[in-house]
């Protein structure tokens, strides 16, 4: 008799981004240094050929202290929603104590990440109180280099913005854009389900 897993397995952060996290200031005043630490995020694992070439991050929003970090861990994890986003809302959830970054209790947090998000990651932002959005490449880019984002409303941004979430895009684009476009051209896997690559 095959017993079945009766509870979730810790995602675990590749040892070097662990590293480089633990290394960097705690907070980060402008919307660029955030920008350009989840940027690093995505280039270290890319690199280190530990996962996909993006990279996320919640902070406290006026005080720009990091809360938790993540990068795509799909592969490594057996685990198709280890999106750096949904790693770093997971880790920030954990670390807090809850499952609403929007509680009246807390600081307003704000999701930056290298890319635009996919469709799971969309919705995932609806539900984690995040009061802000800030990504760098946008899904065009991303579909570009052969990742499957899902559908997402066309006026996306506006109904996130209807929900209470402001929304910044296309923060140092170009450093994005080069994650990605390195990734391809050193022939890193394009895992979407379902699709050779």
């Amino acid at each position: 008799m095959t017993l079945m897993h009766t509870s979730l397995p810790d995602i675990i952060l590749p040892q070097k981004i662990r590293e480089f996290i633990e290394c960097v200031p705690q907070t980060f005043i402008s919307t660029e240094e955030r920008m350009r630490f989840t940027i690093e995020l995505a280039r270290l694992n890319t690199i280190g050929k530990t996962g996909g070439p993006f990279g996320a991050a919640v902070f406290e929003s006026h005080s720009g202290k990091l809360v938790a970090a993540g990068v795509n861990v799909v592969v490594k994890n057996s685990c198709s929603h280890a999106h750096a986003e949904m790693v770093a809302l997971f880790l920030a959830q954990q670390k807090l104590s809850t499952y609403d970054l929007g509680g009246s209790a807390l600081p307003c947090h704000e999701l930056v990440s290298s890319c635009e998000p996919c469709a799971m990651c969309f919705g995932a932002l609806i539900w984690s109180g995040v009061k802000k959005l800030v990504f760098g490449a946008s899904g065009k880019t991303a579909e570009a280099a052969g990742f499957d984002e899902g559908p997402k409303p066309h006026l996306w941004i506006r109904a996130l913005e209807q929900r209470g979430i402001e929304v910044t895009g296309n923060v140092c684009s170009k450093e994005a854009d080069a994650v990605l476009d390195n990734y391809v051209a050193s022939g890193g896997l394009i895992y979407n389900a379902g699709k050779r690559a």
